[in-house]
């Protein structure tokens, strides 16, 4: 287990100390998981390397990996709470997660975002330059709909 403080906020890969409710409300009303229910976050969580921020007790960022630990790794459901952006939080998530012992070594690590290419591009995250290789399965509305389509 490993925990470090920036400031007032607790960093840690505990998942005991992770609150379900709060990631569940936080992710539920995100761009990219909107209506996800519980059970798929608590899903998540259980089989990701899982990494959050507390402030006074209370849950206020989250971010997990998937990974195998050897070469990939895939960065998912980043958030830090409104009221606690603008203070460094973000960046000492990020610096946190991947100064991970297990995270050391990868040949990869993914993410996608919409908007915070700026933060992550300080951590050495860049555009692919041959987009053309990576393919998905995109199921946007799973969510909402119960079916892929």
């Amino acid at each position: 287990m490993m925990e470090s403080y920036k400031g007032q906020y607790l960093l840690t890969d505990d998942k005991n100390r992770l609150d379900l409710d709060a990631i569940h409300q936080a992710l539920s009303n995100s761009y990219w998981s909107p209506g996800i229910p519980k059970s798929l976050v608590a899903k998540a969580i259980q089989h990701s390397m899982c990494f959050g921020v507390f402030f006074e007790g209370k849950q206020v960022g989250f971010a997990r990996m998937i990974t195998d630990r050897a070469s990939f790794a895939y960065l998912a459901d980043v958030y830090v709470l409104q009221e606690h952006s603008g203070q460094g939080v973000g960046k000492a998530l990020m610096d946190f997660l991947l100064g991970h012992p297990e995270l050391q070594g990868l040949r990869r690590i993914m993410l996608c975002t919409r908007d915070a290419h700026g933060l992550y591009s300080q951590f050495g995250f860049s555009e692919v330059p041959n987009p053309e290789i990576m393919m998905q399965i995109h199921s946007p509305n799973i969510y909402q709909t119960g079916s892929p389509a």
